[in-house]
């Protein structure tokens, strides 16, 4: 009896949550978008930042980003779409295929040209990508960056930003864990390396060797 009380509850949470994905949009940006209070990054599909320029090649440089979410909000807002999770993502927002009036949103999108196929994560609209390409549909109409390809330019120039602000010659990054405390620090060439910022209000500090770092009572990253 208790198990099929149990099975009940949980029964009865699906439902609640997938009712929770069925209802008007409101559009975030090019490849997110929320119904009520869940937020819901459309799998498979990646779109330009809203702050992402595309041109170069000869072709004039131009607010790629926020016409992406321009667009996708003049088609899409307000209009009653039903969506599947799929999974959770870093941010812990729902990873979901969407469709509206029966039609997939994000199979849509990069057939529009107004995303990208996230190989990364699937393979699902690669045909599409190919057809927008041929069509030069959207974004395939002038020269752009992947969105992806746009986020590791960014992170590499805050990086080489952060970097700069190091005194010369001591480039170890000496960085608190915002969950344990734990002090740890990270060298050139680590996994965390570029990733991690320094925050010298926090009592993050650089260090010019391993020797000192450990001496001030830091340990070495693990990766």
């Amino acid at each position: 009896m208790l198990r099929f009380c149990f099975a009940l509850v949980l029964a009865a949470t699906a439902t609640a949550a997938s009712a929770d994905l069925n209802g008007p949009l409101r559009v975030i940006d090019g490849d997110t978008v929320a119904i009520g209070q869940t937020n819901i990054r459309l799998h498979g599909i990646d779109a330009p930042e809203n702050g992402q320029r595309c041109g170069g090649g000869g072709a004039p440089m131009w607010g790629c980003g926020s016409w992406v979410s321009g667009e996708v909000r003049a088609r899409y807002e307000g209009r009653t779409a039903s969506c599947v999770e799929l999974d959770r993502d870093r941010y812990d927002r729902v990873v979901a295929r969407c469709r509206v009036d029966g039609k997939d949103l994000g199979e849509t999108l990069v057939e529009s040209g107004l995303a990208f196929a996230y190989e990364r994560y699937s393979e699902a609209y690669v045909p599409q990508e190919r057809i927008a390409a041929r069509r030069k549909a959207g974004l395939h109409a002038t020269g752009v960056k992947s969105p992806s390809a746009f986020r590791s330019d960014t992170r590499r120039g805050h990086a080489a930003q952060r970097l700069a602000s190091a005194p010369e010659g001591c480039r170890i990054k000496g960085n608190i864990s915002t969950n344990s405390g734990a002090r740890i620090y990270h060298v050139p060439g680590q996994a965390w390396y570029e990733a991690t910022r320094i925050s010298m209000d926090k009592g993050e500090r650089w260090f010019c060797s391993e020797q000192e770092a450990r001496a001030a009572g830091w340990r070495r990253a693990l990766r």
